[in-house]
């Protein structure tokens, strides 16, 4: 992929906006391995939701969130009258769901979040661009959210048009081979047909948090504890989400 298609890293935070930042980012932990999944009846018996602060709190929450999802038991939280009066004064999500545009994946209903509790971002194929960078970095820069999860999910249309492009070295519209081109590299030749395209959408996510991981005041979070990056992935079949290492 050459160099202009690329995304180009977010504007230098001056020493001033750094301090008057870290201030308003409390607290460390440290996420423990894969994709924690809360048992449908632990999760469907928890009256209370406190906000989670830390990265492994926020995993755990969407995946409790997930199975209450895919076992038809969705609490529906976060969505009363006045949950929407105090949300007029401010919000404090506790998690960025970086995901794909696909309609089959909206993250508040995968995860049983409501309102004021997810930063979504959904672009074709989780693509990223300058506008999704500075989202990203404002959720976890300005709202002090300590996890980003980048959501790929099952027959992902962007991936696909994608390797089905590399293989036919035919040009798409503009607009659209631009979201090609930034997805061209997450696909294995060695596979072929669907295995090809399945194997791209898991890669594809890699490279997204990849990215991500390599901004560099993404990368001071995530080197104190304050932030994890996270892949994984949706199966439309099963509606079950799991952690892409």
């Amino acid at each position: 992929m050459n160099s202009d298609s690329t995304p180009r890293r977010a504007a230098a935070v001056t020493p001033a906006r750094r301090a008057l930042l870290r201030t308003a980012l409390t607290g460390a932990a440290v996420l423990g391995a894969g994709f924690a999944v809360a048992s449908p009846a632990s999760a469907a018996s928890s009256t209370a939701r406190p906000r989670p602060s830390t990265p492994g709190q926020a995993l755990r929450e969407l995946a409790a969130g997930n199975v209450r999802w895919r076992t038809c038991r969705e609490q529906h939280p976060d969505e009363t009258p006045a949950v929407r009066q105090a949300l007029t004064s401010g919000q404090h999500p506790f998690a960025v769901v970086l995901g794909c545009v696909d309609s089959r994946v909206p993250p508040e209903l995968v995860f049983d979040q409501g309102l004021g509790d997810l930063l979504t971002v959904r672009t074709a194929g989780e693509v990223l661009d300058e506008a999704v960078l500075g989202s990203v970095a404002y959720g976890v820069l300005e709202l002090a959210i300590p996890l980003v999860l980048v959501l790929g999910h099952q027959s992902c249309g962007a991936v696909r048009a994608a390797v089905d492009a590399d293989e036919s070295g035919e040009p798409l519209p503009a607009h659209i081979q631009y979201l090609t081109d930034q997805i061209a590299p997450a696909i294995d030749h060695t596979k072929e047909g669907d295995a090809r395209v399945d194997a791209a959408i898991d890669a594809n996510v890699r490279l997204v948090r990849s990215r991500l991981a390599a901004e560099p005041d993404l990368a001071a979070k995530v080197s104190t504890g304050q932030l994890a990056i996270v892949g994984a992935r949706y199966e439309l079949t099963s509606q079950v989400v799991h952690h892409i290492t």
